[in-house]
Parts: C-alpha cells; sequence; structure tokens
C-alpha cells in the first residue's frame, strides 16, 4: 500500500486497538516520570489514542508516578480511569517476600485512587519476572484476583514448561522481545517456540523491547536485526487459530522483510499466501496477543502513517 491512507484498513485497525502499551520510562527512551505521564496524558487526548493501551509503571516508582500525575489524573466520575500496568520485583526474590510487599502497595494504591477526589486511576495488570514454576506457583497464589499477571519468562531454553504451569490459570506469559543491546534479542526460533507454545495451551501473552516498528528490520544502532509488531502479531494471530501449528512455520514470519508480501484491507490480513480475516484478529486480540510495551508510542503510528496504513493526522 502506497500513499497516505484516508482510513485505515479495518482489518489493521482490530489488530492495533490498545495494542501499544507505553513504557516511556524504559530504555531507550527513558523519560523522567514528569514527561512521561504529560505524555501519557497528550495521547490519551489524541486522535490515535484507540491505538493506547496502559501506561506501564514500575511499582517501585508509584510514590514519584502519583506525584507527577497528581494534576492530570480524572477527577470526574463520568471519565475513564487511567489504566496502569505496574512491574513488580521479580516472583523468585526473597521466597516471594518482596513480590508480596509489591502486591501490598499495589492494594494501597487502588484504594487511594478508586475515588474521583484521589484521580483515578487502577493497576489491573502486573507484569513479573518468573524464571521457574516454583516462583509462579507461589506468585498465582499471592496474586489477588482484582490483579491479571503476565509472567516474563526466560526464552533462550524450551519455555513449555514454564508456559505450561500457567495454563488453566488466569494469567499470561511475557516474552522479552529485545533491548539496548544485541544480546537482549531473542531468536526468530525462540520467539516462533514461544508464541507457539502459548498458543497450545491457550495462554496469552504480551511481548516488551524491541518492537517500536511495523516490520523486521536491522537497527545500525543496536547491530541487530530487530522484530516487528506486524510479524510479531501476524504470526501470533496465525498461531492462535490454529494451536497445532508448528512453530518452525511461523519463522518466516517473523522474519519477513517485505511490506508487499502483506496484504491489508477492511476484510482482513494476509501474509503471502495465508489469509486472516477480521474475525480472526478479533479472536487472538480478546484471548491471546495482548498488547507490547514501548517506550515510543510516536514511532509506530508514524511508520504506520509513512506505509499509507493511517491517515496522516490534521494539525
Amino acid at each position: 500500500m502506497t500513499g497516505a491512507a484516508r482510513t485505515m484498513p479495518d482489518a489493521l485497525r482490530m489488530l492495533m486497538t490498545h495494542l501499544v502499551d507505553y513504557a516511556g520510562l524504559f530504555p531507550p527512551a527513558k523519560l523522567d516520570m514528569a514527561t512521561t505521564v504529560a505524555n501519557y496524558d497528550a495521547y490519551l487526548r489524541h486522535a490515535d489514542a484507540w491505538m493506547l493501551g496502559r501506561l506501564i509503571v514500575p511499582v517501585a516508582r508509584l510514590d514519584e508516578f502519583e506525584a507527577a500525575a497528581a494534576t492530570l489524573l480524572p477527577t470526574d466520575d463520568d471519565l475513564e480511569p487511567w489504566l496502569i500496568s505496574a512491574l513488580t520485583r521479580p516472583a523468585d526474590d526473597d521466597d516471594g517476600d518482596a513480590l508480596a510487599a509489591d502486591l501490598e502497595r499495589i492494594d494501597a494504591f487502588n484504594e487511594r485512587h478508586a475515588e474521583a477526589a484521589g484521580g483515578l486511576a487502577g493497576i489491573d495488570v502486573i507484569e513479573v519476572r518468573a524464571s521457574s514454576g516454583r516462583a509462579i506457583d507461589g506468585a498465582l497464589d499471592a496474586i489477588s484476583d482484582d490483579l491479571f499477571p503476565f509472567f516474563e519468562i526466560p526464552v533462550d531454553a524450551d519455555p513449555r514448561g514454564l508456559i505450561a504451569t500457567l495454563a488453566g490459570s488466569d494469567a499470561g506469559a511475557k516474552i522479552r522481545t529485545g533491548g539496548i543491546t544485541a544480546d537482549l534479542f531473542p531468536t526468530p526460533e525462540q520467539v516462533a517456540r514461544f508464541l507457539a507454545a502459548c498458543a497450545a495451551a491457550e495462554t496469552p501473552f504480551k511481548a516488551t523491547a524491541g518492537l517500536h516498528h511495523p516490520l523486521r528490520h536491522h537497527s545500525t544502532a543496536v547491530g541487530t536485526e530487530m522484530f516487528g509488531f506486524l510479524n510479531v502479531f501476524v504470526a501470533a494471530t496465525l498461531a492462535c487459530i490454529d494451536s497445532d501449528r508448528s512453530a518452525s512455520s511461523l519463522v518466516p514470519v517473523l522474519t519477513e522483510t517485505s511490506i508487499g508480501a502483506f496484504a491489508i484491507d477492511d476484510a482482513g490480513i494476509a501474509w503471502r499466501d495465508e489469509r486472516l480475516s477480521v474475525d480472526d484478529i478479533e479472536s487472538a486480540r480478546e484471548r491471546f496477543a495482548v498488547s507490547f510495551g514501548s517506550c515510543s508510542f510516536d514511532d509506530p503510528r508514524e511508520d504506520l502513517h509513512a506505509l499509507g496504513f493511517m491517515p496522516v493526522p490534521k494539525p
């Protein structure tokens, strides 16, 4: 697709709705708290706010967040609260005591911001690192039903055992798809194995890091190939609609570098000879492919504008 789009195709709109969690506090942007919350406030008011997901804030910085956001949080019951995904300390730390303390802080935060007078905000999602099934089981016992946890698990080794621990629980898996150095990037085969395992276990997932741009590309700054969010979430949707699909069959989708290989219209998204309907995409987004964290909300939109998939916003 070339040239400026007048409207975004329905299938791409379905894929992108609330897909981008804003992680401005984290590298490479690594913005200060005041700038991050001001940006998030501005994005919520922007015409592209429908693409925006939660604001990601470490539990250790919640006090700082409250101070910076005090004049920005909604104070009218008719307005929607800010939704926050909170990063806790790892489930493995101090035999779970660190996580327990973070959960207490989250409960107190939610109590303070449940009423308009305190500024409406709510933590309903948490992100927790865990490297063992024992740590995941202990965390699941400690986490209240009010919170949906995503467990960030290592993918350098086969993650199927850890994902199996999550199967059937009200929880998801998280994959780190990049970082500020090349060694932090998983291989396409590792990402494919993660997606296939999550689909087979019917375990939802989110991704984080290195997904600013739609297509896989080489980053000279990092010195490696970076994943594209279009690649990852099209591959995830293919895995979701066919949970018996092999991981190896997802690798070519993840490594695709040509926008010409994707056909996107109101009825669906095709990658080469495989086609996903709008219903396929909606189903995957609702129950499987949840979101990705990005320290930039501008980069994904600017690239989609440049590719002609989004209308150029009016000044």
